[in-house]
């Protein structure tokens, strides 16, 4: 698959900064990315479903850079998805954030909730981004691995039915600093840690595949 000019990009020069991520990060990235290396051993589907509370911001980064990463290593059997515990909308600054690396996100939509079409290569699949909860039927029902992005949704899903595998992996929220000077900074910031740690899970699972 051929991935926007940004993109690849972004991703080649987030490659050079895996040293970066805390320990603890990297831990909890490599048990996600040995459920995703059992399932290609195994020759299964491998869904995800990215779930935070509302299904706006941290979520929705994590599986639009999941899918973008899983393509920039040639796993072309990734499926990713997102979901929360709530219903809200995607959030227009993270949708910003995410154009501003690369990312062609359209809509033509303009009721609460939009439904959003992520583009991130001139020849992969179109995502189709809205807020919605983790067990909506555009997303898998079972056999998934749902990855915890905020600490509130671990809380809020002891148990993720339909799961064969659970993963915390919390963000702290951009949507703390709406309305502030520092708002397109923090929303980047974010972008760029999810994004180079979603690159960092599938550059294991690269390494596990070889």
């Amino acid at each position: 698959m051929l991935l926007n000019k940004p993109l690849i990009e972004f991703f080649d020069k987030a490659s050079t900064r895996f040293q970066q991520i805390p320990a603890e990060r990297q831990v909890a990235l490599k048990e996600v990315s040995d459920y995703i290396s059992q399932k290609i051993a195994e020759q299964t589907s491998v869904e995800l479903i990215f779930i935070c509370t509302h299904n706006s911001r941290r979520s929705h980064i994590a599986q639009i850079f999941a899918q973008a990463a899983a393509a920039y290593y040639g796993f072309n059997q990734i499926n990713c998805f997102s979901g929360g515990t709530e219903v809200t909308a995607f959030n227009s600054h993270a949708v910003n954030a995410l154009r501003s690396i690369g990312f062609d996100i359209q809509t033509n939509n303009s009721t609460a909730n939009p439904v959003y079409e992520v583009m991130y290569g001139q020849t992969t699949p179109t995502l189709l981004a809205f807020s919605k909860v983790y067990t909506h039927l555009d997303n898998p029902q079972k056999e998934f691995g749902a990855v915890l992005t905020c600490s509130q949704a671990d809380a809020s899903c002891p148990i993720v039915h339909g799961a064969d595998g659970r993963f915390k992996l919390p963000y702290e929220d951009p949507k703390l600093s709406d309305g502030t000077a520092s708002q397109t900074q923090v929303y980047a910031e974010r972008c760029q840690q999810i994004g180079l740690e979603m690159l960092y899970m599938f550059s294991l699972v690269k390494a596990a595949a070889k």
